[in-house]
């Protein structure tokens, strides 16, 4: 594993990097940039920390409403393969994006 220097609205952070990830990392590191300084742009919150989870719960609500693509389940070794492969019931999910989506649009601010 590599490590690779990227910068996060305006401050750097180095992060480790599987074997042939730096594109999908780069990428993903430019998405949280964008949406972080889009939050930060907006001017209402300064916090960076609280940027940061913003952009956190909008990434996650954009990724909710992409189809699903079943996961591999992780098992430990040794452990039954008889469970059911089952994928999170997206209604619930968006269902629950929506209420804090709707809950930080008051005054954004998580506390």
């Amino acid at each position: 594993m590599k490590q690779l220097e990227v910068t996060i609205m305006g401050q750097s952070y180095l992060l480790g990097c599987p074997d042939g990830g730096d594109a999908r990392l780069l990428e993903a590191v430019d998405k949280v940039d964008i949406a972080m300084c889009k939050i930060r742009d907006a001017g209402k919150i300064k916090a960076r920390d609280r940027i940061a989870v913003l952009a956190a719960l909008n990434l996650a609500f954009e990724l909710s409403d992409r189809p699903a693509t079943p996961a591999p389940v992780m098992r430990p070794a040794g452990a039954a393969n008889d469970a059911p492969n089952d994928s999170p019931d997206n209604a619930q999910i968006s269902a629950l994006l929506s209420r804090l989506d709707t809950a930080l649009s008051v005054d954004g601010r998580l506390l």
